[in-house]
């Protein structure tokens, strides 16, 4: 029994979970049990949604060892073109919103695609990308603000509550369990993660490395136009700085969460803790009225300092293995919903 919570002790996942337990604690002595009201926790929990999908986004590419900086480019580019076709051509909130997503699925399979053709590290695709969306959003909207009111049936979806909690953060939720069980048990998964383990076991044993280069990336692309969908959903309207902020909290979740930047692994337990810390790490700023830059120092030191944690500990394990005639094969590692 011991060495059972021993072993839960240690799983990063147990140590996450403390963290946010604490940070919950913190704030809700800091302000003396308003942290808890009803009207905060409604209001932690939306804006916590959105956190979560594009950490998903981002651990979708580092599975298989690469990176999506356009994450917040291709969500943000999503929910403006959504917008102006909600706006401008009379298009329904539905189907403008159904089309944010598809937006962010052809964006994804499209890195994919250039990686695969031109060999090119996804880091410098999506870098491109990035700033090619950037400046279609800009092209889109300009400096106005295109309200909800274009989307209201949509909009109002926002205002569901199940059980007190805002029905976008149940949306995740469901999302994030959806994708556990897909990585442990859906073929097309399973390959990702063995592409991203190990390249040349992976095509050894008949996987196409480059069908699970374009799929991840178009898992990634799929999950920024749902962050997209669920920007129309909660916020009054969108504009040229929809998703400007995605992208340190998009590594930030599945880094400190677990994954392994050099692929074959995922967190997605772990990646929902981590956002959830993120978004405690913000809260505290205002409760304790901390500039904002110190948000973004906080959380780039704690994710550089979980790289160099885990470089280290994949480092040490080799330092004491027998020397090998060849290359071992990477197992891939799948941290669940429920693990």
């Amino acid at each position: 029994m011991s060495a059972r919570i021993a072993e839960l002790l240690r799983r990063q996942t147990t140590t996450l979970a403390l963290v946010v337990v604490a940070g919950v604690a913190v704030l809700a002595i800091q302000s003396g049990g308003e942290f808890l009201a009803p009207i905060s926790v409604t209001t932690f929990f939306e804006f916590l949604a959105i956190p979560i999908v594009i950490g998903l986004a981002q651990m979708a590419t580092l599975a298989v060892g690469q990176m999506n900086l356009a994450v917040g480019s291709i969500g943000g580019f999503a929910a403006c073109l959504a917008g102006v076709l909600a706006a401008d051509l009379g298009l329904p909130g539905w189907l403008a919103g159904l089309a944010a997503v598809l937006v962010g699925l052809v964006a994804g399979v499209l890195n994919g695609v250039i990686v695969v053709l031109t060999q090119i590290n996804g880091f410098v695709v999506t870098l491109a990308t990035m700033t090619i969306l950037a400046g279609a959003q800009y092209a889109l909207v300009g400096t106005r603000t295109i309200t909800s009111a274009s989307w209201a049936g949509l909009q109002s979806l926002g205002d569901l509550r199940p059980l007190g909690i805002p029905l976008i953060f149940w949306f995740a939720v469901v999302l994030a369990v959806a994708l556990s069980a897909a990585y442990r048990h859906l073929l097309p998964a399973r390959e990702m993660l063995a592409s991203g383990g190990n390249p040349l076991a992976a095509t050894l044993s008949g996987i196409s490395n480059s069908r699970a280069l374009i799929t991840a990336h178009g898992l990634s692309g799929l999950l920024c136009g749902i962050a997209a969908l669920l920007v129309m959903v909660s916020l009054p309207g969108v504009n040229k700085s929809i998703g400007g902020d995605w992208l340190l909290a998009s590594f930030a979740a599945p880094i400190i969460g677990g994954v392994s930047l050099t692929g074959g692994s995922v967190a997605v337990l772990g990646t929902v803790l981590a956002a959830t810390i993120v978004r405690l790490v913000d809260s505290a700023r205002a409760a304790f009225q901390l500039d904002p830059s110190w948000v973004n120092l906080v959380i780039g030191a704690v994710v550089l300092g979980t790289v160099a944690l885990d470089r280290f500990r994949s480092r040490a394990p080799r330092a004491a293995a027998p020397t090998t005639t060849g290359p071992v094969p990477r197992r891939p590692v799948v941290e669940g919903a429920a693990s």
